[in-house]
């Protein structure tokens, strides 16, 4: 008992010493190779994209099989945390670590300070094995830290050259979302054309569920994410039940896409879920939004249910159309238009600003009954949380596969994981040329390369499942309890993945009894 006030951990020891399971073809790298499959285009704009990345546009997407063993030179390895947290982060780097030392005792891995600034300003620690044990299988960005910067201007490149050729690194591993691996096909473009040997590889992160397509099937983050969200809004929705007095406005994190709150929605049956994709296919208004909320309210209390539970996606504002939102609408929050006389969309606390909609809405309809709203933000407790099962063994083998990809001297790869809905031992890793996943967008004025973020599909098998079913969870008090994530006990509660990858792979079209 003193140990653990002192600082001593049992739950964290124990996670510790959890080792992920890994496919057989992955126990002994050493005998790997390399398989290329067909050249690769892009999503849009292939001219542009071509000339932007003539060394790197069309490599082919690579597979390993088994070969014969030959001689293994050791690997000098940078790796770098960007963007915000996301549980896996740390196991990202074990998986690495853990490959370059089997492939070679001798293989090194350093770590970036700070994210992309710490490449560019040259910020770096050694990582050993000593620094990583409390690490493993935890959540947090914590053992080298994080953060926005972008290596994009041309000083930034050559900084980045400069410090990756100071210390001869064989490799850069870029963890990071979409923003973040576009940097990275940048920086492998760049180094080749300046004959620099760094190997540059992307790992797929995100807790948003944005970043994937038919090859990515999902970014690591995404299932703790929606499972800590999932327990905490399940807990509300058995407060909702019990006092049967408040309607909780819950706004989750999730940037523009959708995807936490769809996932969030199959895994507790809240009273209404809205969607910003869904909102801005039917082009709804602000005030066509705060109407639906109104009539679900007014629905419940005519059958004596003052109550209720309504999940708002963190982006929602981004949805609406144009000229929705006026100034006079936000003087309760006192969020005043900018000098150009733009809304600063980024500061509406979404929650309360429906809130005080609906209560005028409410009363402007003569509504009779009981409305006491509660706001809720569930956003940074879903970053950092201890990773699931799913993503401690996920990101783990993501490390691998980018120490695998460098170690077959490939560069502008993104490290790739398919079959995930099947038992590890049948997981299969490759490498994703990064290239054939951009296309060129708009960005604060400018035209650039970047990778096209996956909103939610209105024609996909999770959504529709959830719009088959929602209007039963209106009116009847369908909520689901998922309770905390299990690292022990049941393989089928410990294992379990999130309803989004279950149905998207799915090849049973109704898929109800899991959801019932």
């Amino acid at each position: 008992m003193l140990e653990a006030l002192q600082g001593g951990d049992f739950f964290s020891r124990s996670r510790s010493l959890f080792k992920p399971k890994i496919p057989p073809l992955l126990k002994d790298l050493s005998q790997l190779e390399s398989i290329n499959s067909d050249p690769t285009d892009c999503v849009g704009y292939e001219e542009d994209i071509r000339n932007l990345f003539p060394k790197t546009f069309g490599q082919p997407k690579v597979y390993f099989a088994r070969g014969a063993s030959r001689p293994i030179k050791p690997l000098k390895v940078g790796v770098v945390l960007s963007g915000g947290q996301a549980p896996g982060g740390h196991n990202v780097i074990a998986g690495l670590f853990d490959a370059l030392r089997e492939l070679s005792f001798k293989s090194e891995l350093m770590g970036f300070l700070g994210g992309a600034s710490g490449v560019i300003n040259h910020l770096t620690m050694k990582i050993t094995e000593e620094c990583l044990i409390p690490y493993r299988n935890t959540g947090g960005f914590d053992l080298l830290g994080s953060g926005r910067a972008k290596i994009e201007t041309e000083k930034q490149l050559e900084c980045s050259l400069k410090v990756c050729n100071s210390h001869g690194l064989d490799g850069l591993v870029i963890i990071g979302g979409d923003d973040s691996n576009t940097n990275a096909a940048v920086l492998a473009e760049f180094f080749l054309n300046h004959n620099c040997k760094t190997k540059v590889v992307g790992v797929p992160k995100t807790i948003d569920g944005d970043l994937k397509n038919e090859w990515i099937e999902t970014s690591f983050g995404f299932d703790t994410a929606c499972k800590i969200y999932s327990e905490m809004i399940g807990n509300i929705c058995r407060d909702a039940l019990s006092a049967k007095k408040y309607t909780h406005f819950i706004k989750l994190m999730g940037r523009s896409a959708s995807h936490v709150a769809l996932e969030c929605a199959l895994q507790t049956h809240p009273n209404l879920t809205l969607l910003g994709e869904e909102v801005a296919y039917h082009r709804k208004s602000l005030k066509e939004v705060v109407q639906e909320i109104s009539e679900v309210i007014i629905d419940r209390a005519e059958v004596g249910k003052n109550y209720g539970v309504i999940v708002i996606p963190e982006g929602l504002i981004e949805f609406l159309p144009e000229g929705s939102i006026t100034g006079e609408m936000l003087s309760d929050l006192s969020i005043e238009q900018d000098p150009h006389g733009n809304l600063p969309v980024s500061q509406i606390p979404t929650e309360t600003f429906l809130i005080n909609l609906v209560k005028k809405n409410l009363k402007a309809r003569g509504f009779q009954g009981q409305f006491s709203p509660v706001a809720h933000f569930l956003g940074y407790e879903g970053r950092c949380g201890y990773p699931s099962y799913f993503d401690a063994t996920y990101s783990y083998l993501l490390g691998r596969s980018a120490a695998l990809l460098i170690h077959q001297g490939l560069t502008g790869y993104m490290s790739v994981a398919s079959h995930l809905t099947q038992s590890v031992e049948n997981w299969e890793v490759s490498g994703l040329p990064i290239t054939s996943l951009l296309t060129m967008e708009e960005r604060k004025g400018k035209i650039k390369p970047v990778i096209k973020k996956a909103l939610v599909d209105l024609k996909g098998k999770p959504f529709q499942f959830f719009a088959s079913h929602r209007q039963q969870w209106e009116i009847e008090d369908h909520y689901r309890y998922p309770g905390p994530i299990q690292f022990e006990g049941a393989k089928e509660v410990v294992e379990e993945i999130t309803y989004t990858l279950r149905l998207e792979h799915s090849k049973n079209k109704a898929l109800a009894t899991p959801l019932n």
